[in-house]
């Protein structure tokens, strides 16, 4: 048997960090982030009921997905945990606007990055995409705000890049 068989092979590695973070449920207050059915979802509202004979006082979570804006609900012991995304913001100027749709966006070092699409997939993503297309054609330079969580990144906010003199 020689030495190559007993090597094991990895594909791809992973730094191995979590795209989560455990939190009390009690804890997570409107506006906050948290995970339902395993997707990354801004709360938009937290009710708690009071402790009843069986034990423990109970969170009533709407909130609603921060990827394709659909509204979800969880409700979940306010004692227990459950998972809290780690979401970031970065700004990009916009560089370029191809014709499928594909963003040139420009960070603050001077990387470019051509990866992502107009946002799409739900009425204000959708409008969203229109918005930062009729600027783009007017010629104004814009400032896009890119939301990433849990693997997965997107547009989600645009405004005029600020006049230099």
């Amino acid at each position: 048997m020689s030495d190559d068989e007993d090597v094991e092979q990895f594909e791809t590695a992973d730094s191995g960090a979590s795209t989560t973070i455990p939190m009390q449920a009690g804890n997570v207050r409107k506006g906050g982030f948290m995970v339902i059915k395993g997707r990354p979802t801004k709360v938009i509202d937290v009710t708690t009921s009071k402790t009843g004979k069986h034990g423990h006082a109970k969170c009533h979570f709407t909130a609603t997905d921060i990827f394709t804006g659909k509204k979800m609900e969880e409700l979940v012991p306010s004692s227990h945990n459950l998972e809290v995304p780690i979401v970031s913001r970065e700004d990009y100027t916009l560089v370029d606007l191809n014709d499928e749709g594909f963003l040139g966006l420009m960070d603050d070092s001077g990387n470019v990055r051509e990866d992502l699409k107009l946002p799409s997939g739900h009425d204000d993503a959708e409008a969203l995409a229109r918005q930062i297309q009729a600027q783009w054609d007017e010629g104004k330079e814009l400032v896009l705000t890119v939301l990433k969580s849990m693997g997965e990144e997107q547009v989600n906010a645009t405004k005029e890049a600020p006049k230099q003199d």
